[in-house]
């Protein structure tokens, strides 16, 4: 089932001219930052530039096109499907996720409850994080999660700052392992099922819950549920080998993925951080990375067009540090001619 296009929920001035952008660059947009009365922002590879009216790119604010209060307005409506009331939940967290797995971040005036937020209203800043499927960028770095003692995933938690690609190689992994693409050439094993805990909507890109993205032929969705209950349901129903989530931090979420653990079901994970230094600070993630549970961290961060990774083994110890391209588009045949342990 193909992603539907981030361009459907914007009004018609803002899809006009970023539909003139010059093809590669639109082909290539990571994010678009819509500020209402500011310039119009697009960023391309972690590089941030403004647009025109004309769709050309510039470094000048004063030559940059401005959306207007109802440019806003419009962008609102479409994303919440003509119904604010029905999204309220969404506008309370700051975010909405719309068809494809495409993240819309939210700015406005908060309005409070009891100390804590209720809801947005008066927005007027939107960021636009687009979703793509990379088939392949987890080729290099599958054959050392890999438990040939028990042809199995080791547990793995993938760490970065944000928007660094974690959610892009986690979609690339479920793939791969619900597939059975292991990427080596001793790993003889059938593909292992998969539950994937969507709870943005993000990994699968779910459409009337069909998911919009290939996560290979063994792997159900559990579209927009809380991780915690998610994972519980998954293990009390359908008996997954590997559970996946996106962006693990909350305590609860962390009690539920040791008591998945507990369960004999392995866990992909992301979440984020600096690097190793800055994970051993969050003190859920530290007491399990203390204890060893992750067998495996792979650390991200972008240059341009690569992503810089390193794979730790659950000691700290670094196992390889070589580079995955953007691209990230190798044979499916592709594999490492060293055993990893």
């Amino acid at each position: 089932m193909e992603a539907l296009s981030w361009s459907a929920v914007l009004p018609p001035m803002l899809k006009s001219i970023l539909m003139r952008l010059p093809a590669g660059t639109y082909r290539e947009l990571e994010e678009i930052r819509i500020r209402v009365g500011r310039p119009l922002e697009i960023g391309v590879m972690g590089d941030f530039q403004l647009v025109t009216e004309r769709g050309e790119r510039t470094d000048n604010p004063d030559a940059a096109y401005r959306p207007s209060r109802e440019d806003g307005h419009q962008l609102l409506d479409l994303i919440t499907n003509h119904s604010l009331y029905t999204m309220e939940e969404e506008l309370r967290r700051g975010f909405v996720t719309i068809p494809g797995g495409h993240r819309i971040g939210l700015a406005g005036r908060t309005v409070l409850a009891q100390g804590r937020v209720s809801h947005l209203r008066e927005i007027t800043g939107f960021n636009l994080r687009i979703a793509r499927e990379v088939h392949g960028i987890a080729a290099s770095v599958m054959p050392m999660l890999l438990d040939f003692k028990h042809a199995h995933v080791h547990h793995t938690l993938i760490v970065s700052p944000p928007q660094q690609g974690k959610t892009t190689l986690l979609r690339d992994l479920v793939r791969a392992i619900g597939s059975g693409l292991w990427h080596h050439p001793e790993a003889r094993w059938k593909a292992l099922k998969v539950g994937v805990v969507d709870e943005r909507s993000e990994i699968a890109g779910c459409i009337k819950g069909v998911p919009s993205y290939d996560l290979g032929y063994r792997t159900d969705v559990m579209d927009g549920c809380p991780k915690a209950e998610g994972m519980m349901m998954f293990i009390r129903s359908m008996s997954p080998d590997v559970l996946a989530v996106d962006e693990m931090g909350r305590e609860e979420d962390l009690l539920a993925m040791r008591e998945a653990m507990h369960a004999g079901v392995r866990l992909i994970a992301t979440a984020h951080a600096e690097d190793m230094d800055d994970l051993l600070r969050r003190p859920g993630l530290q007491q399990l990375l203390e204890e060893g549970a992750f067998r495996r961290i792979v650390t991200l961060r972008r240059a341009k067009r690569e992503w810089q990774r390193r794979v730790y083994d659950e000691k700290g110890r670094v196992l390889q540090k070589p580079v995955l391209t953007m691209e990230g588009r190798r044979p499916e045949c592709s594999s490492s001619s060293d055993r990893p342990s």
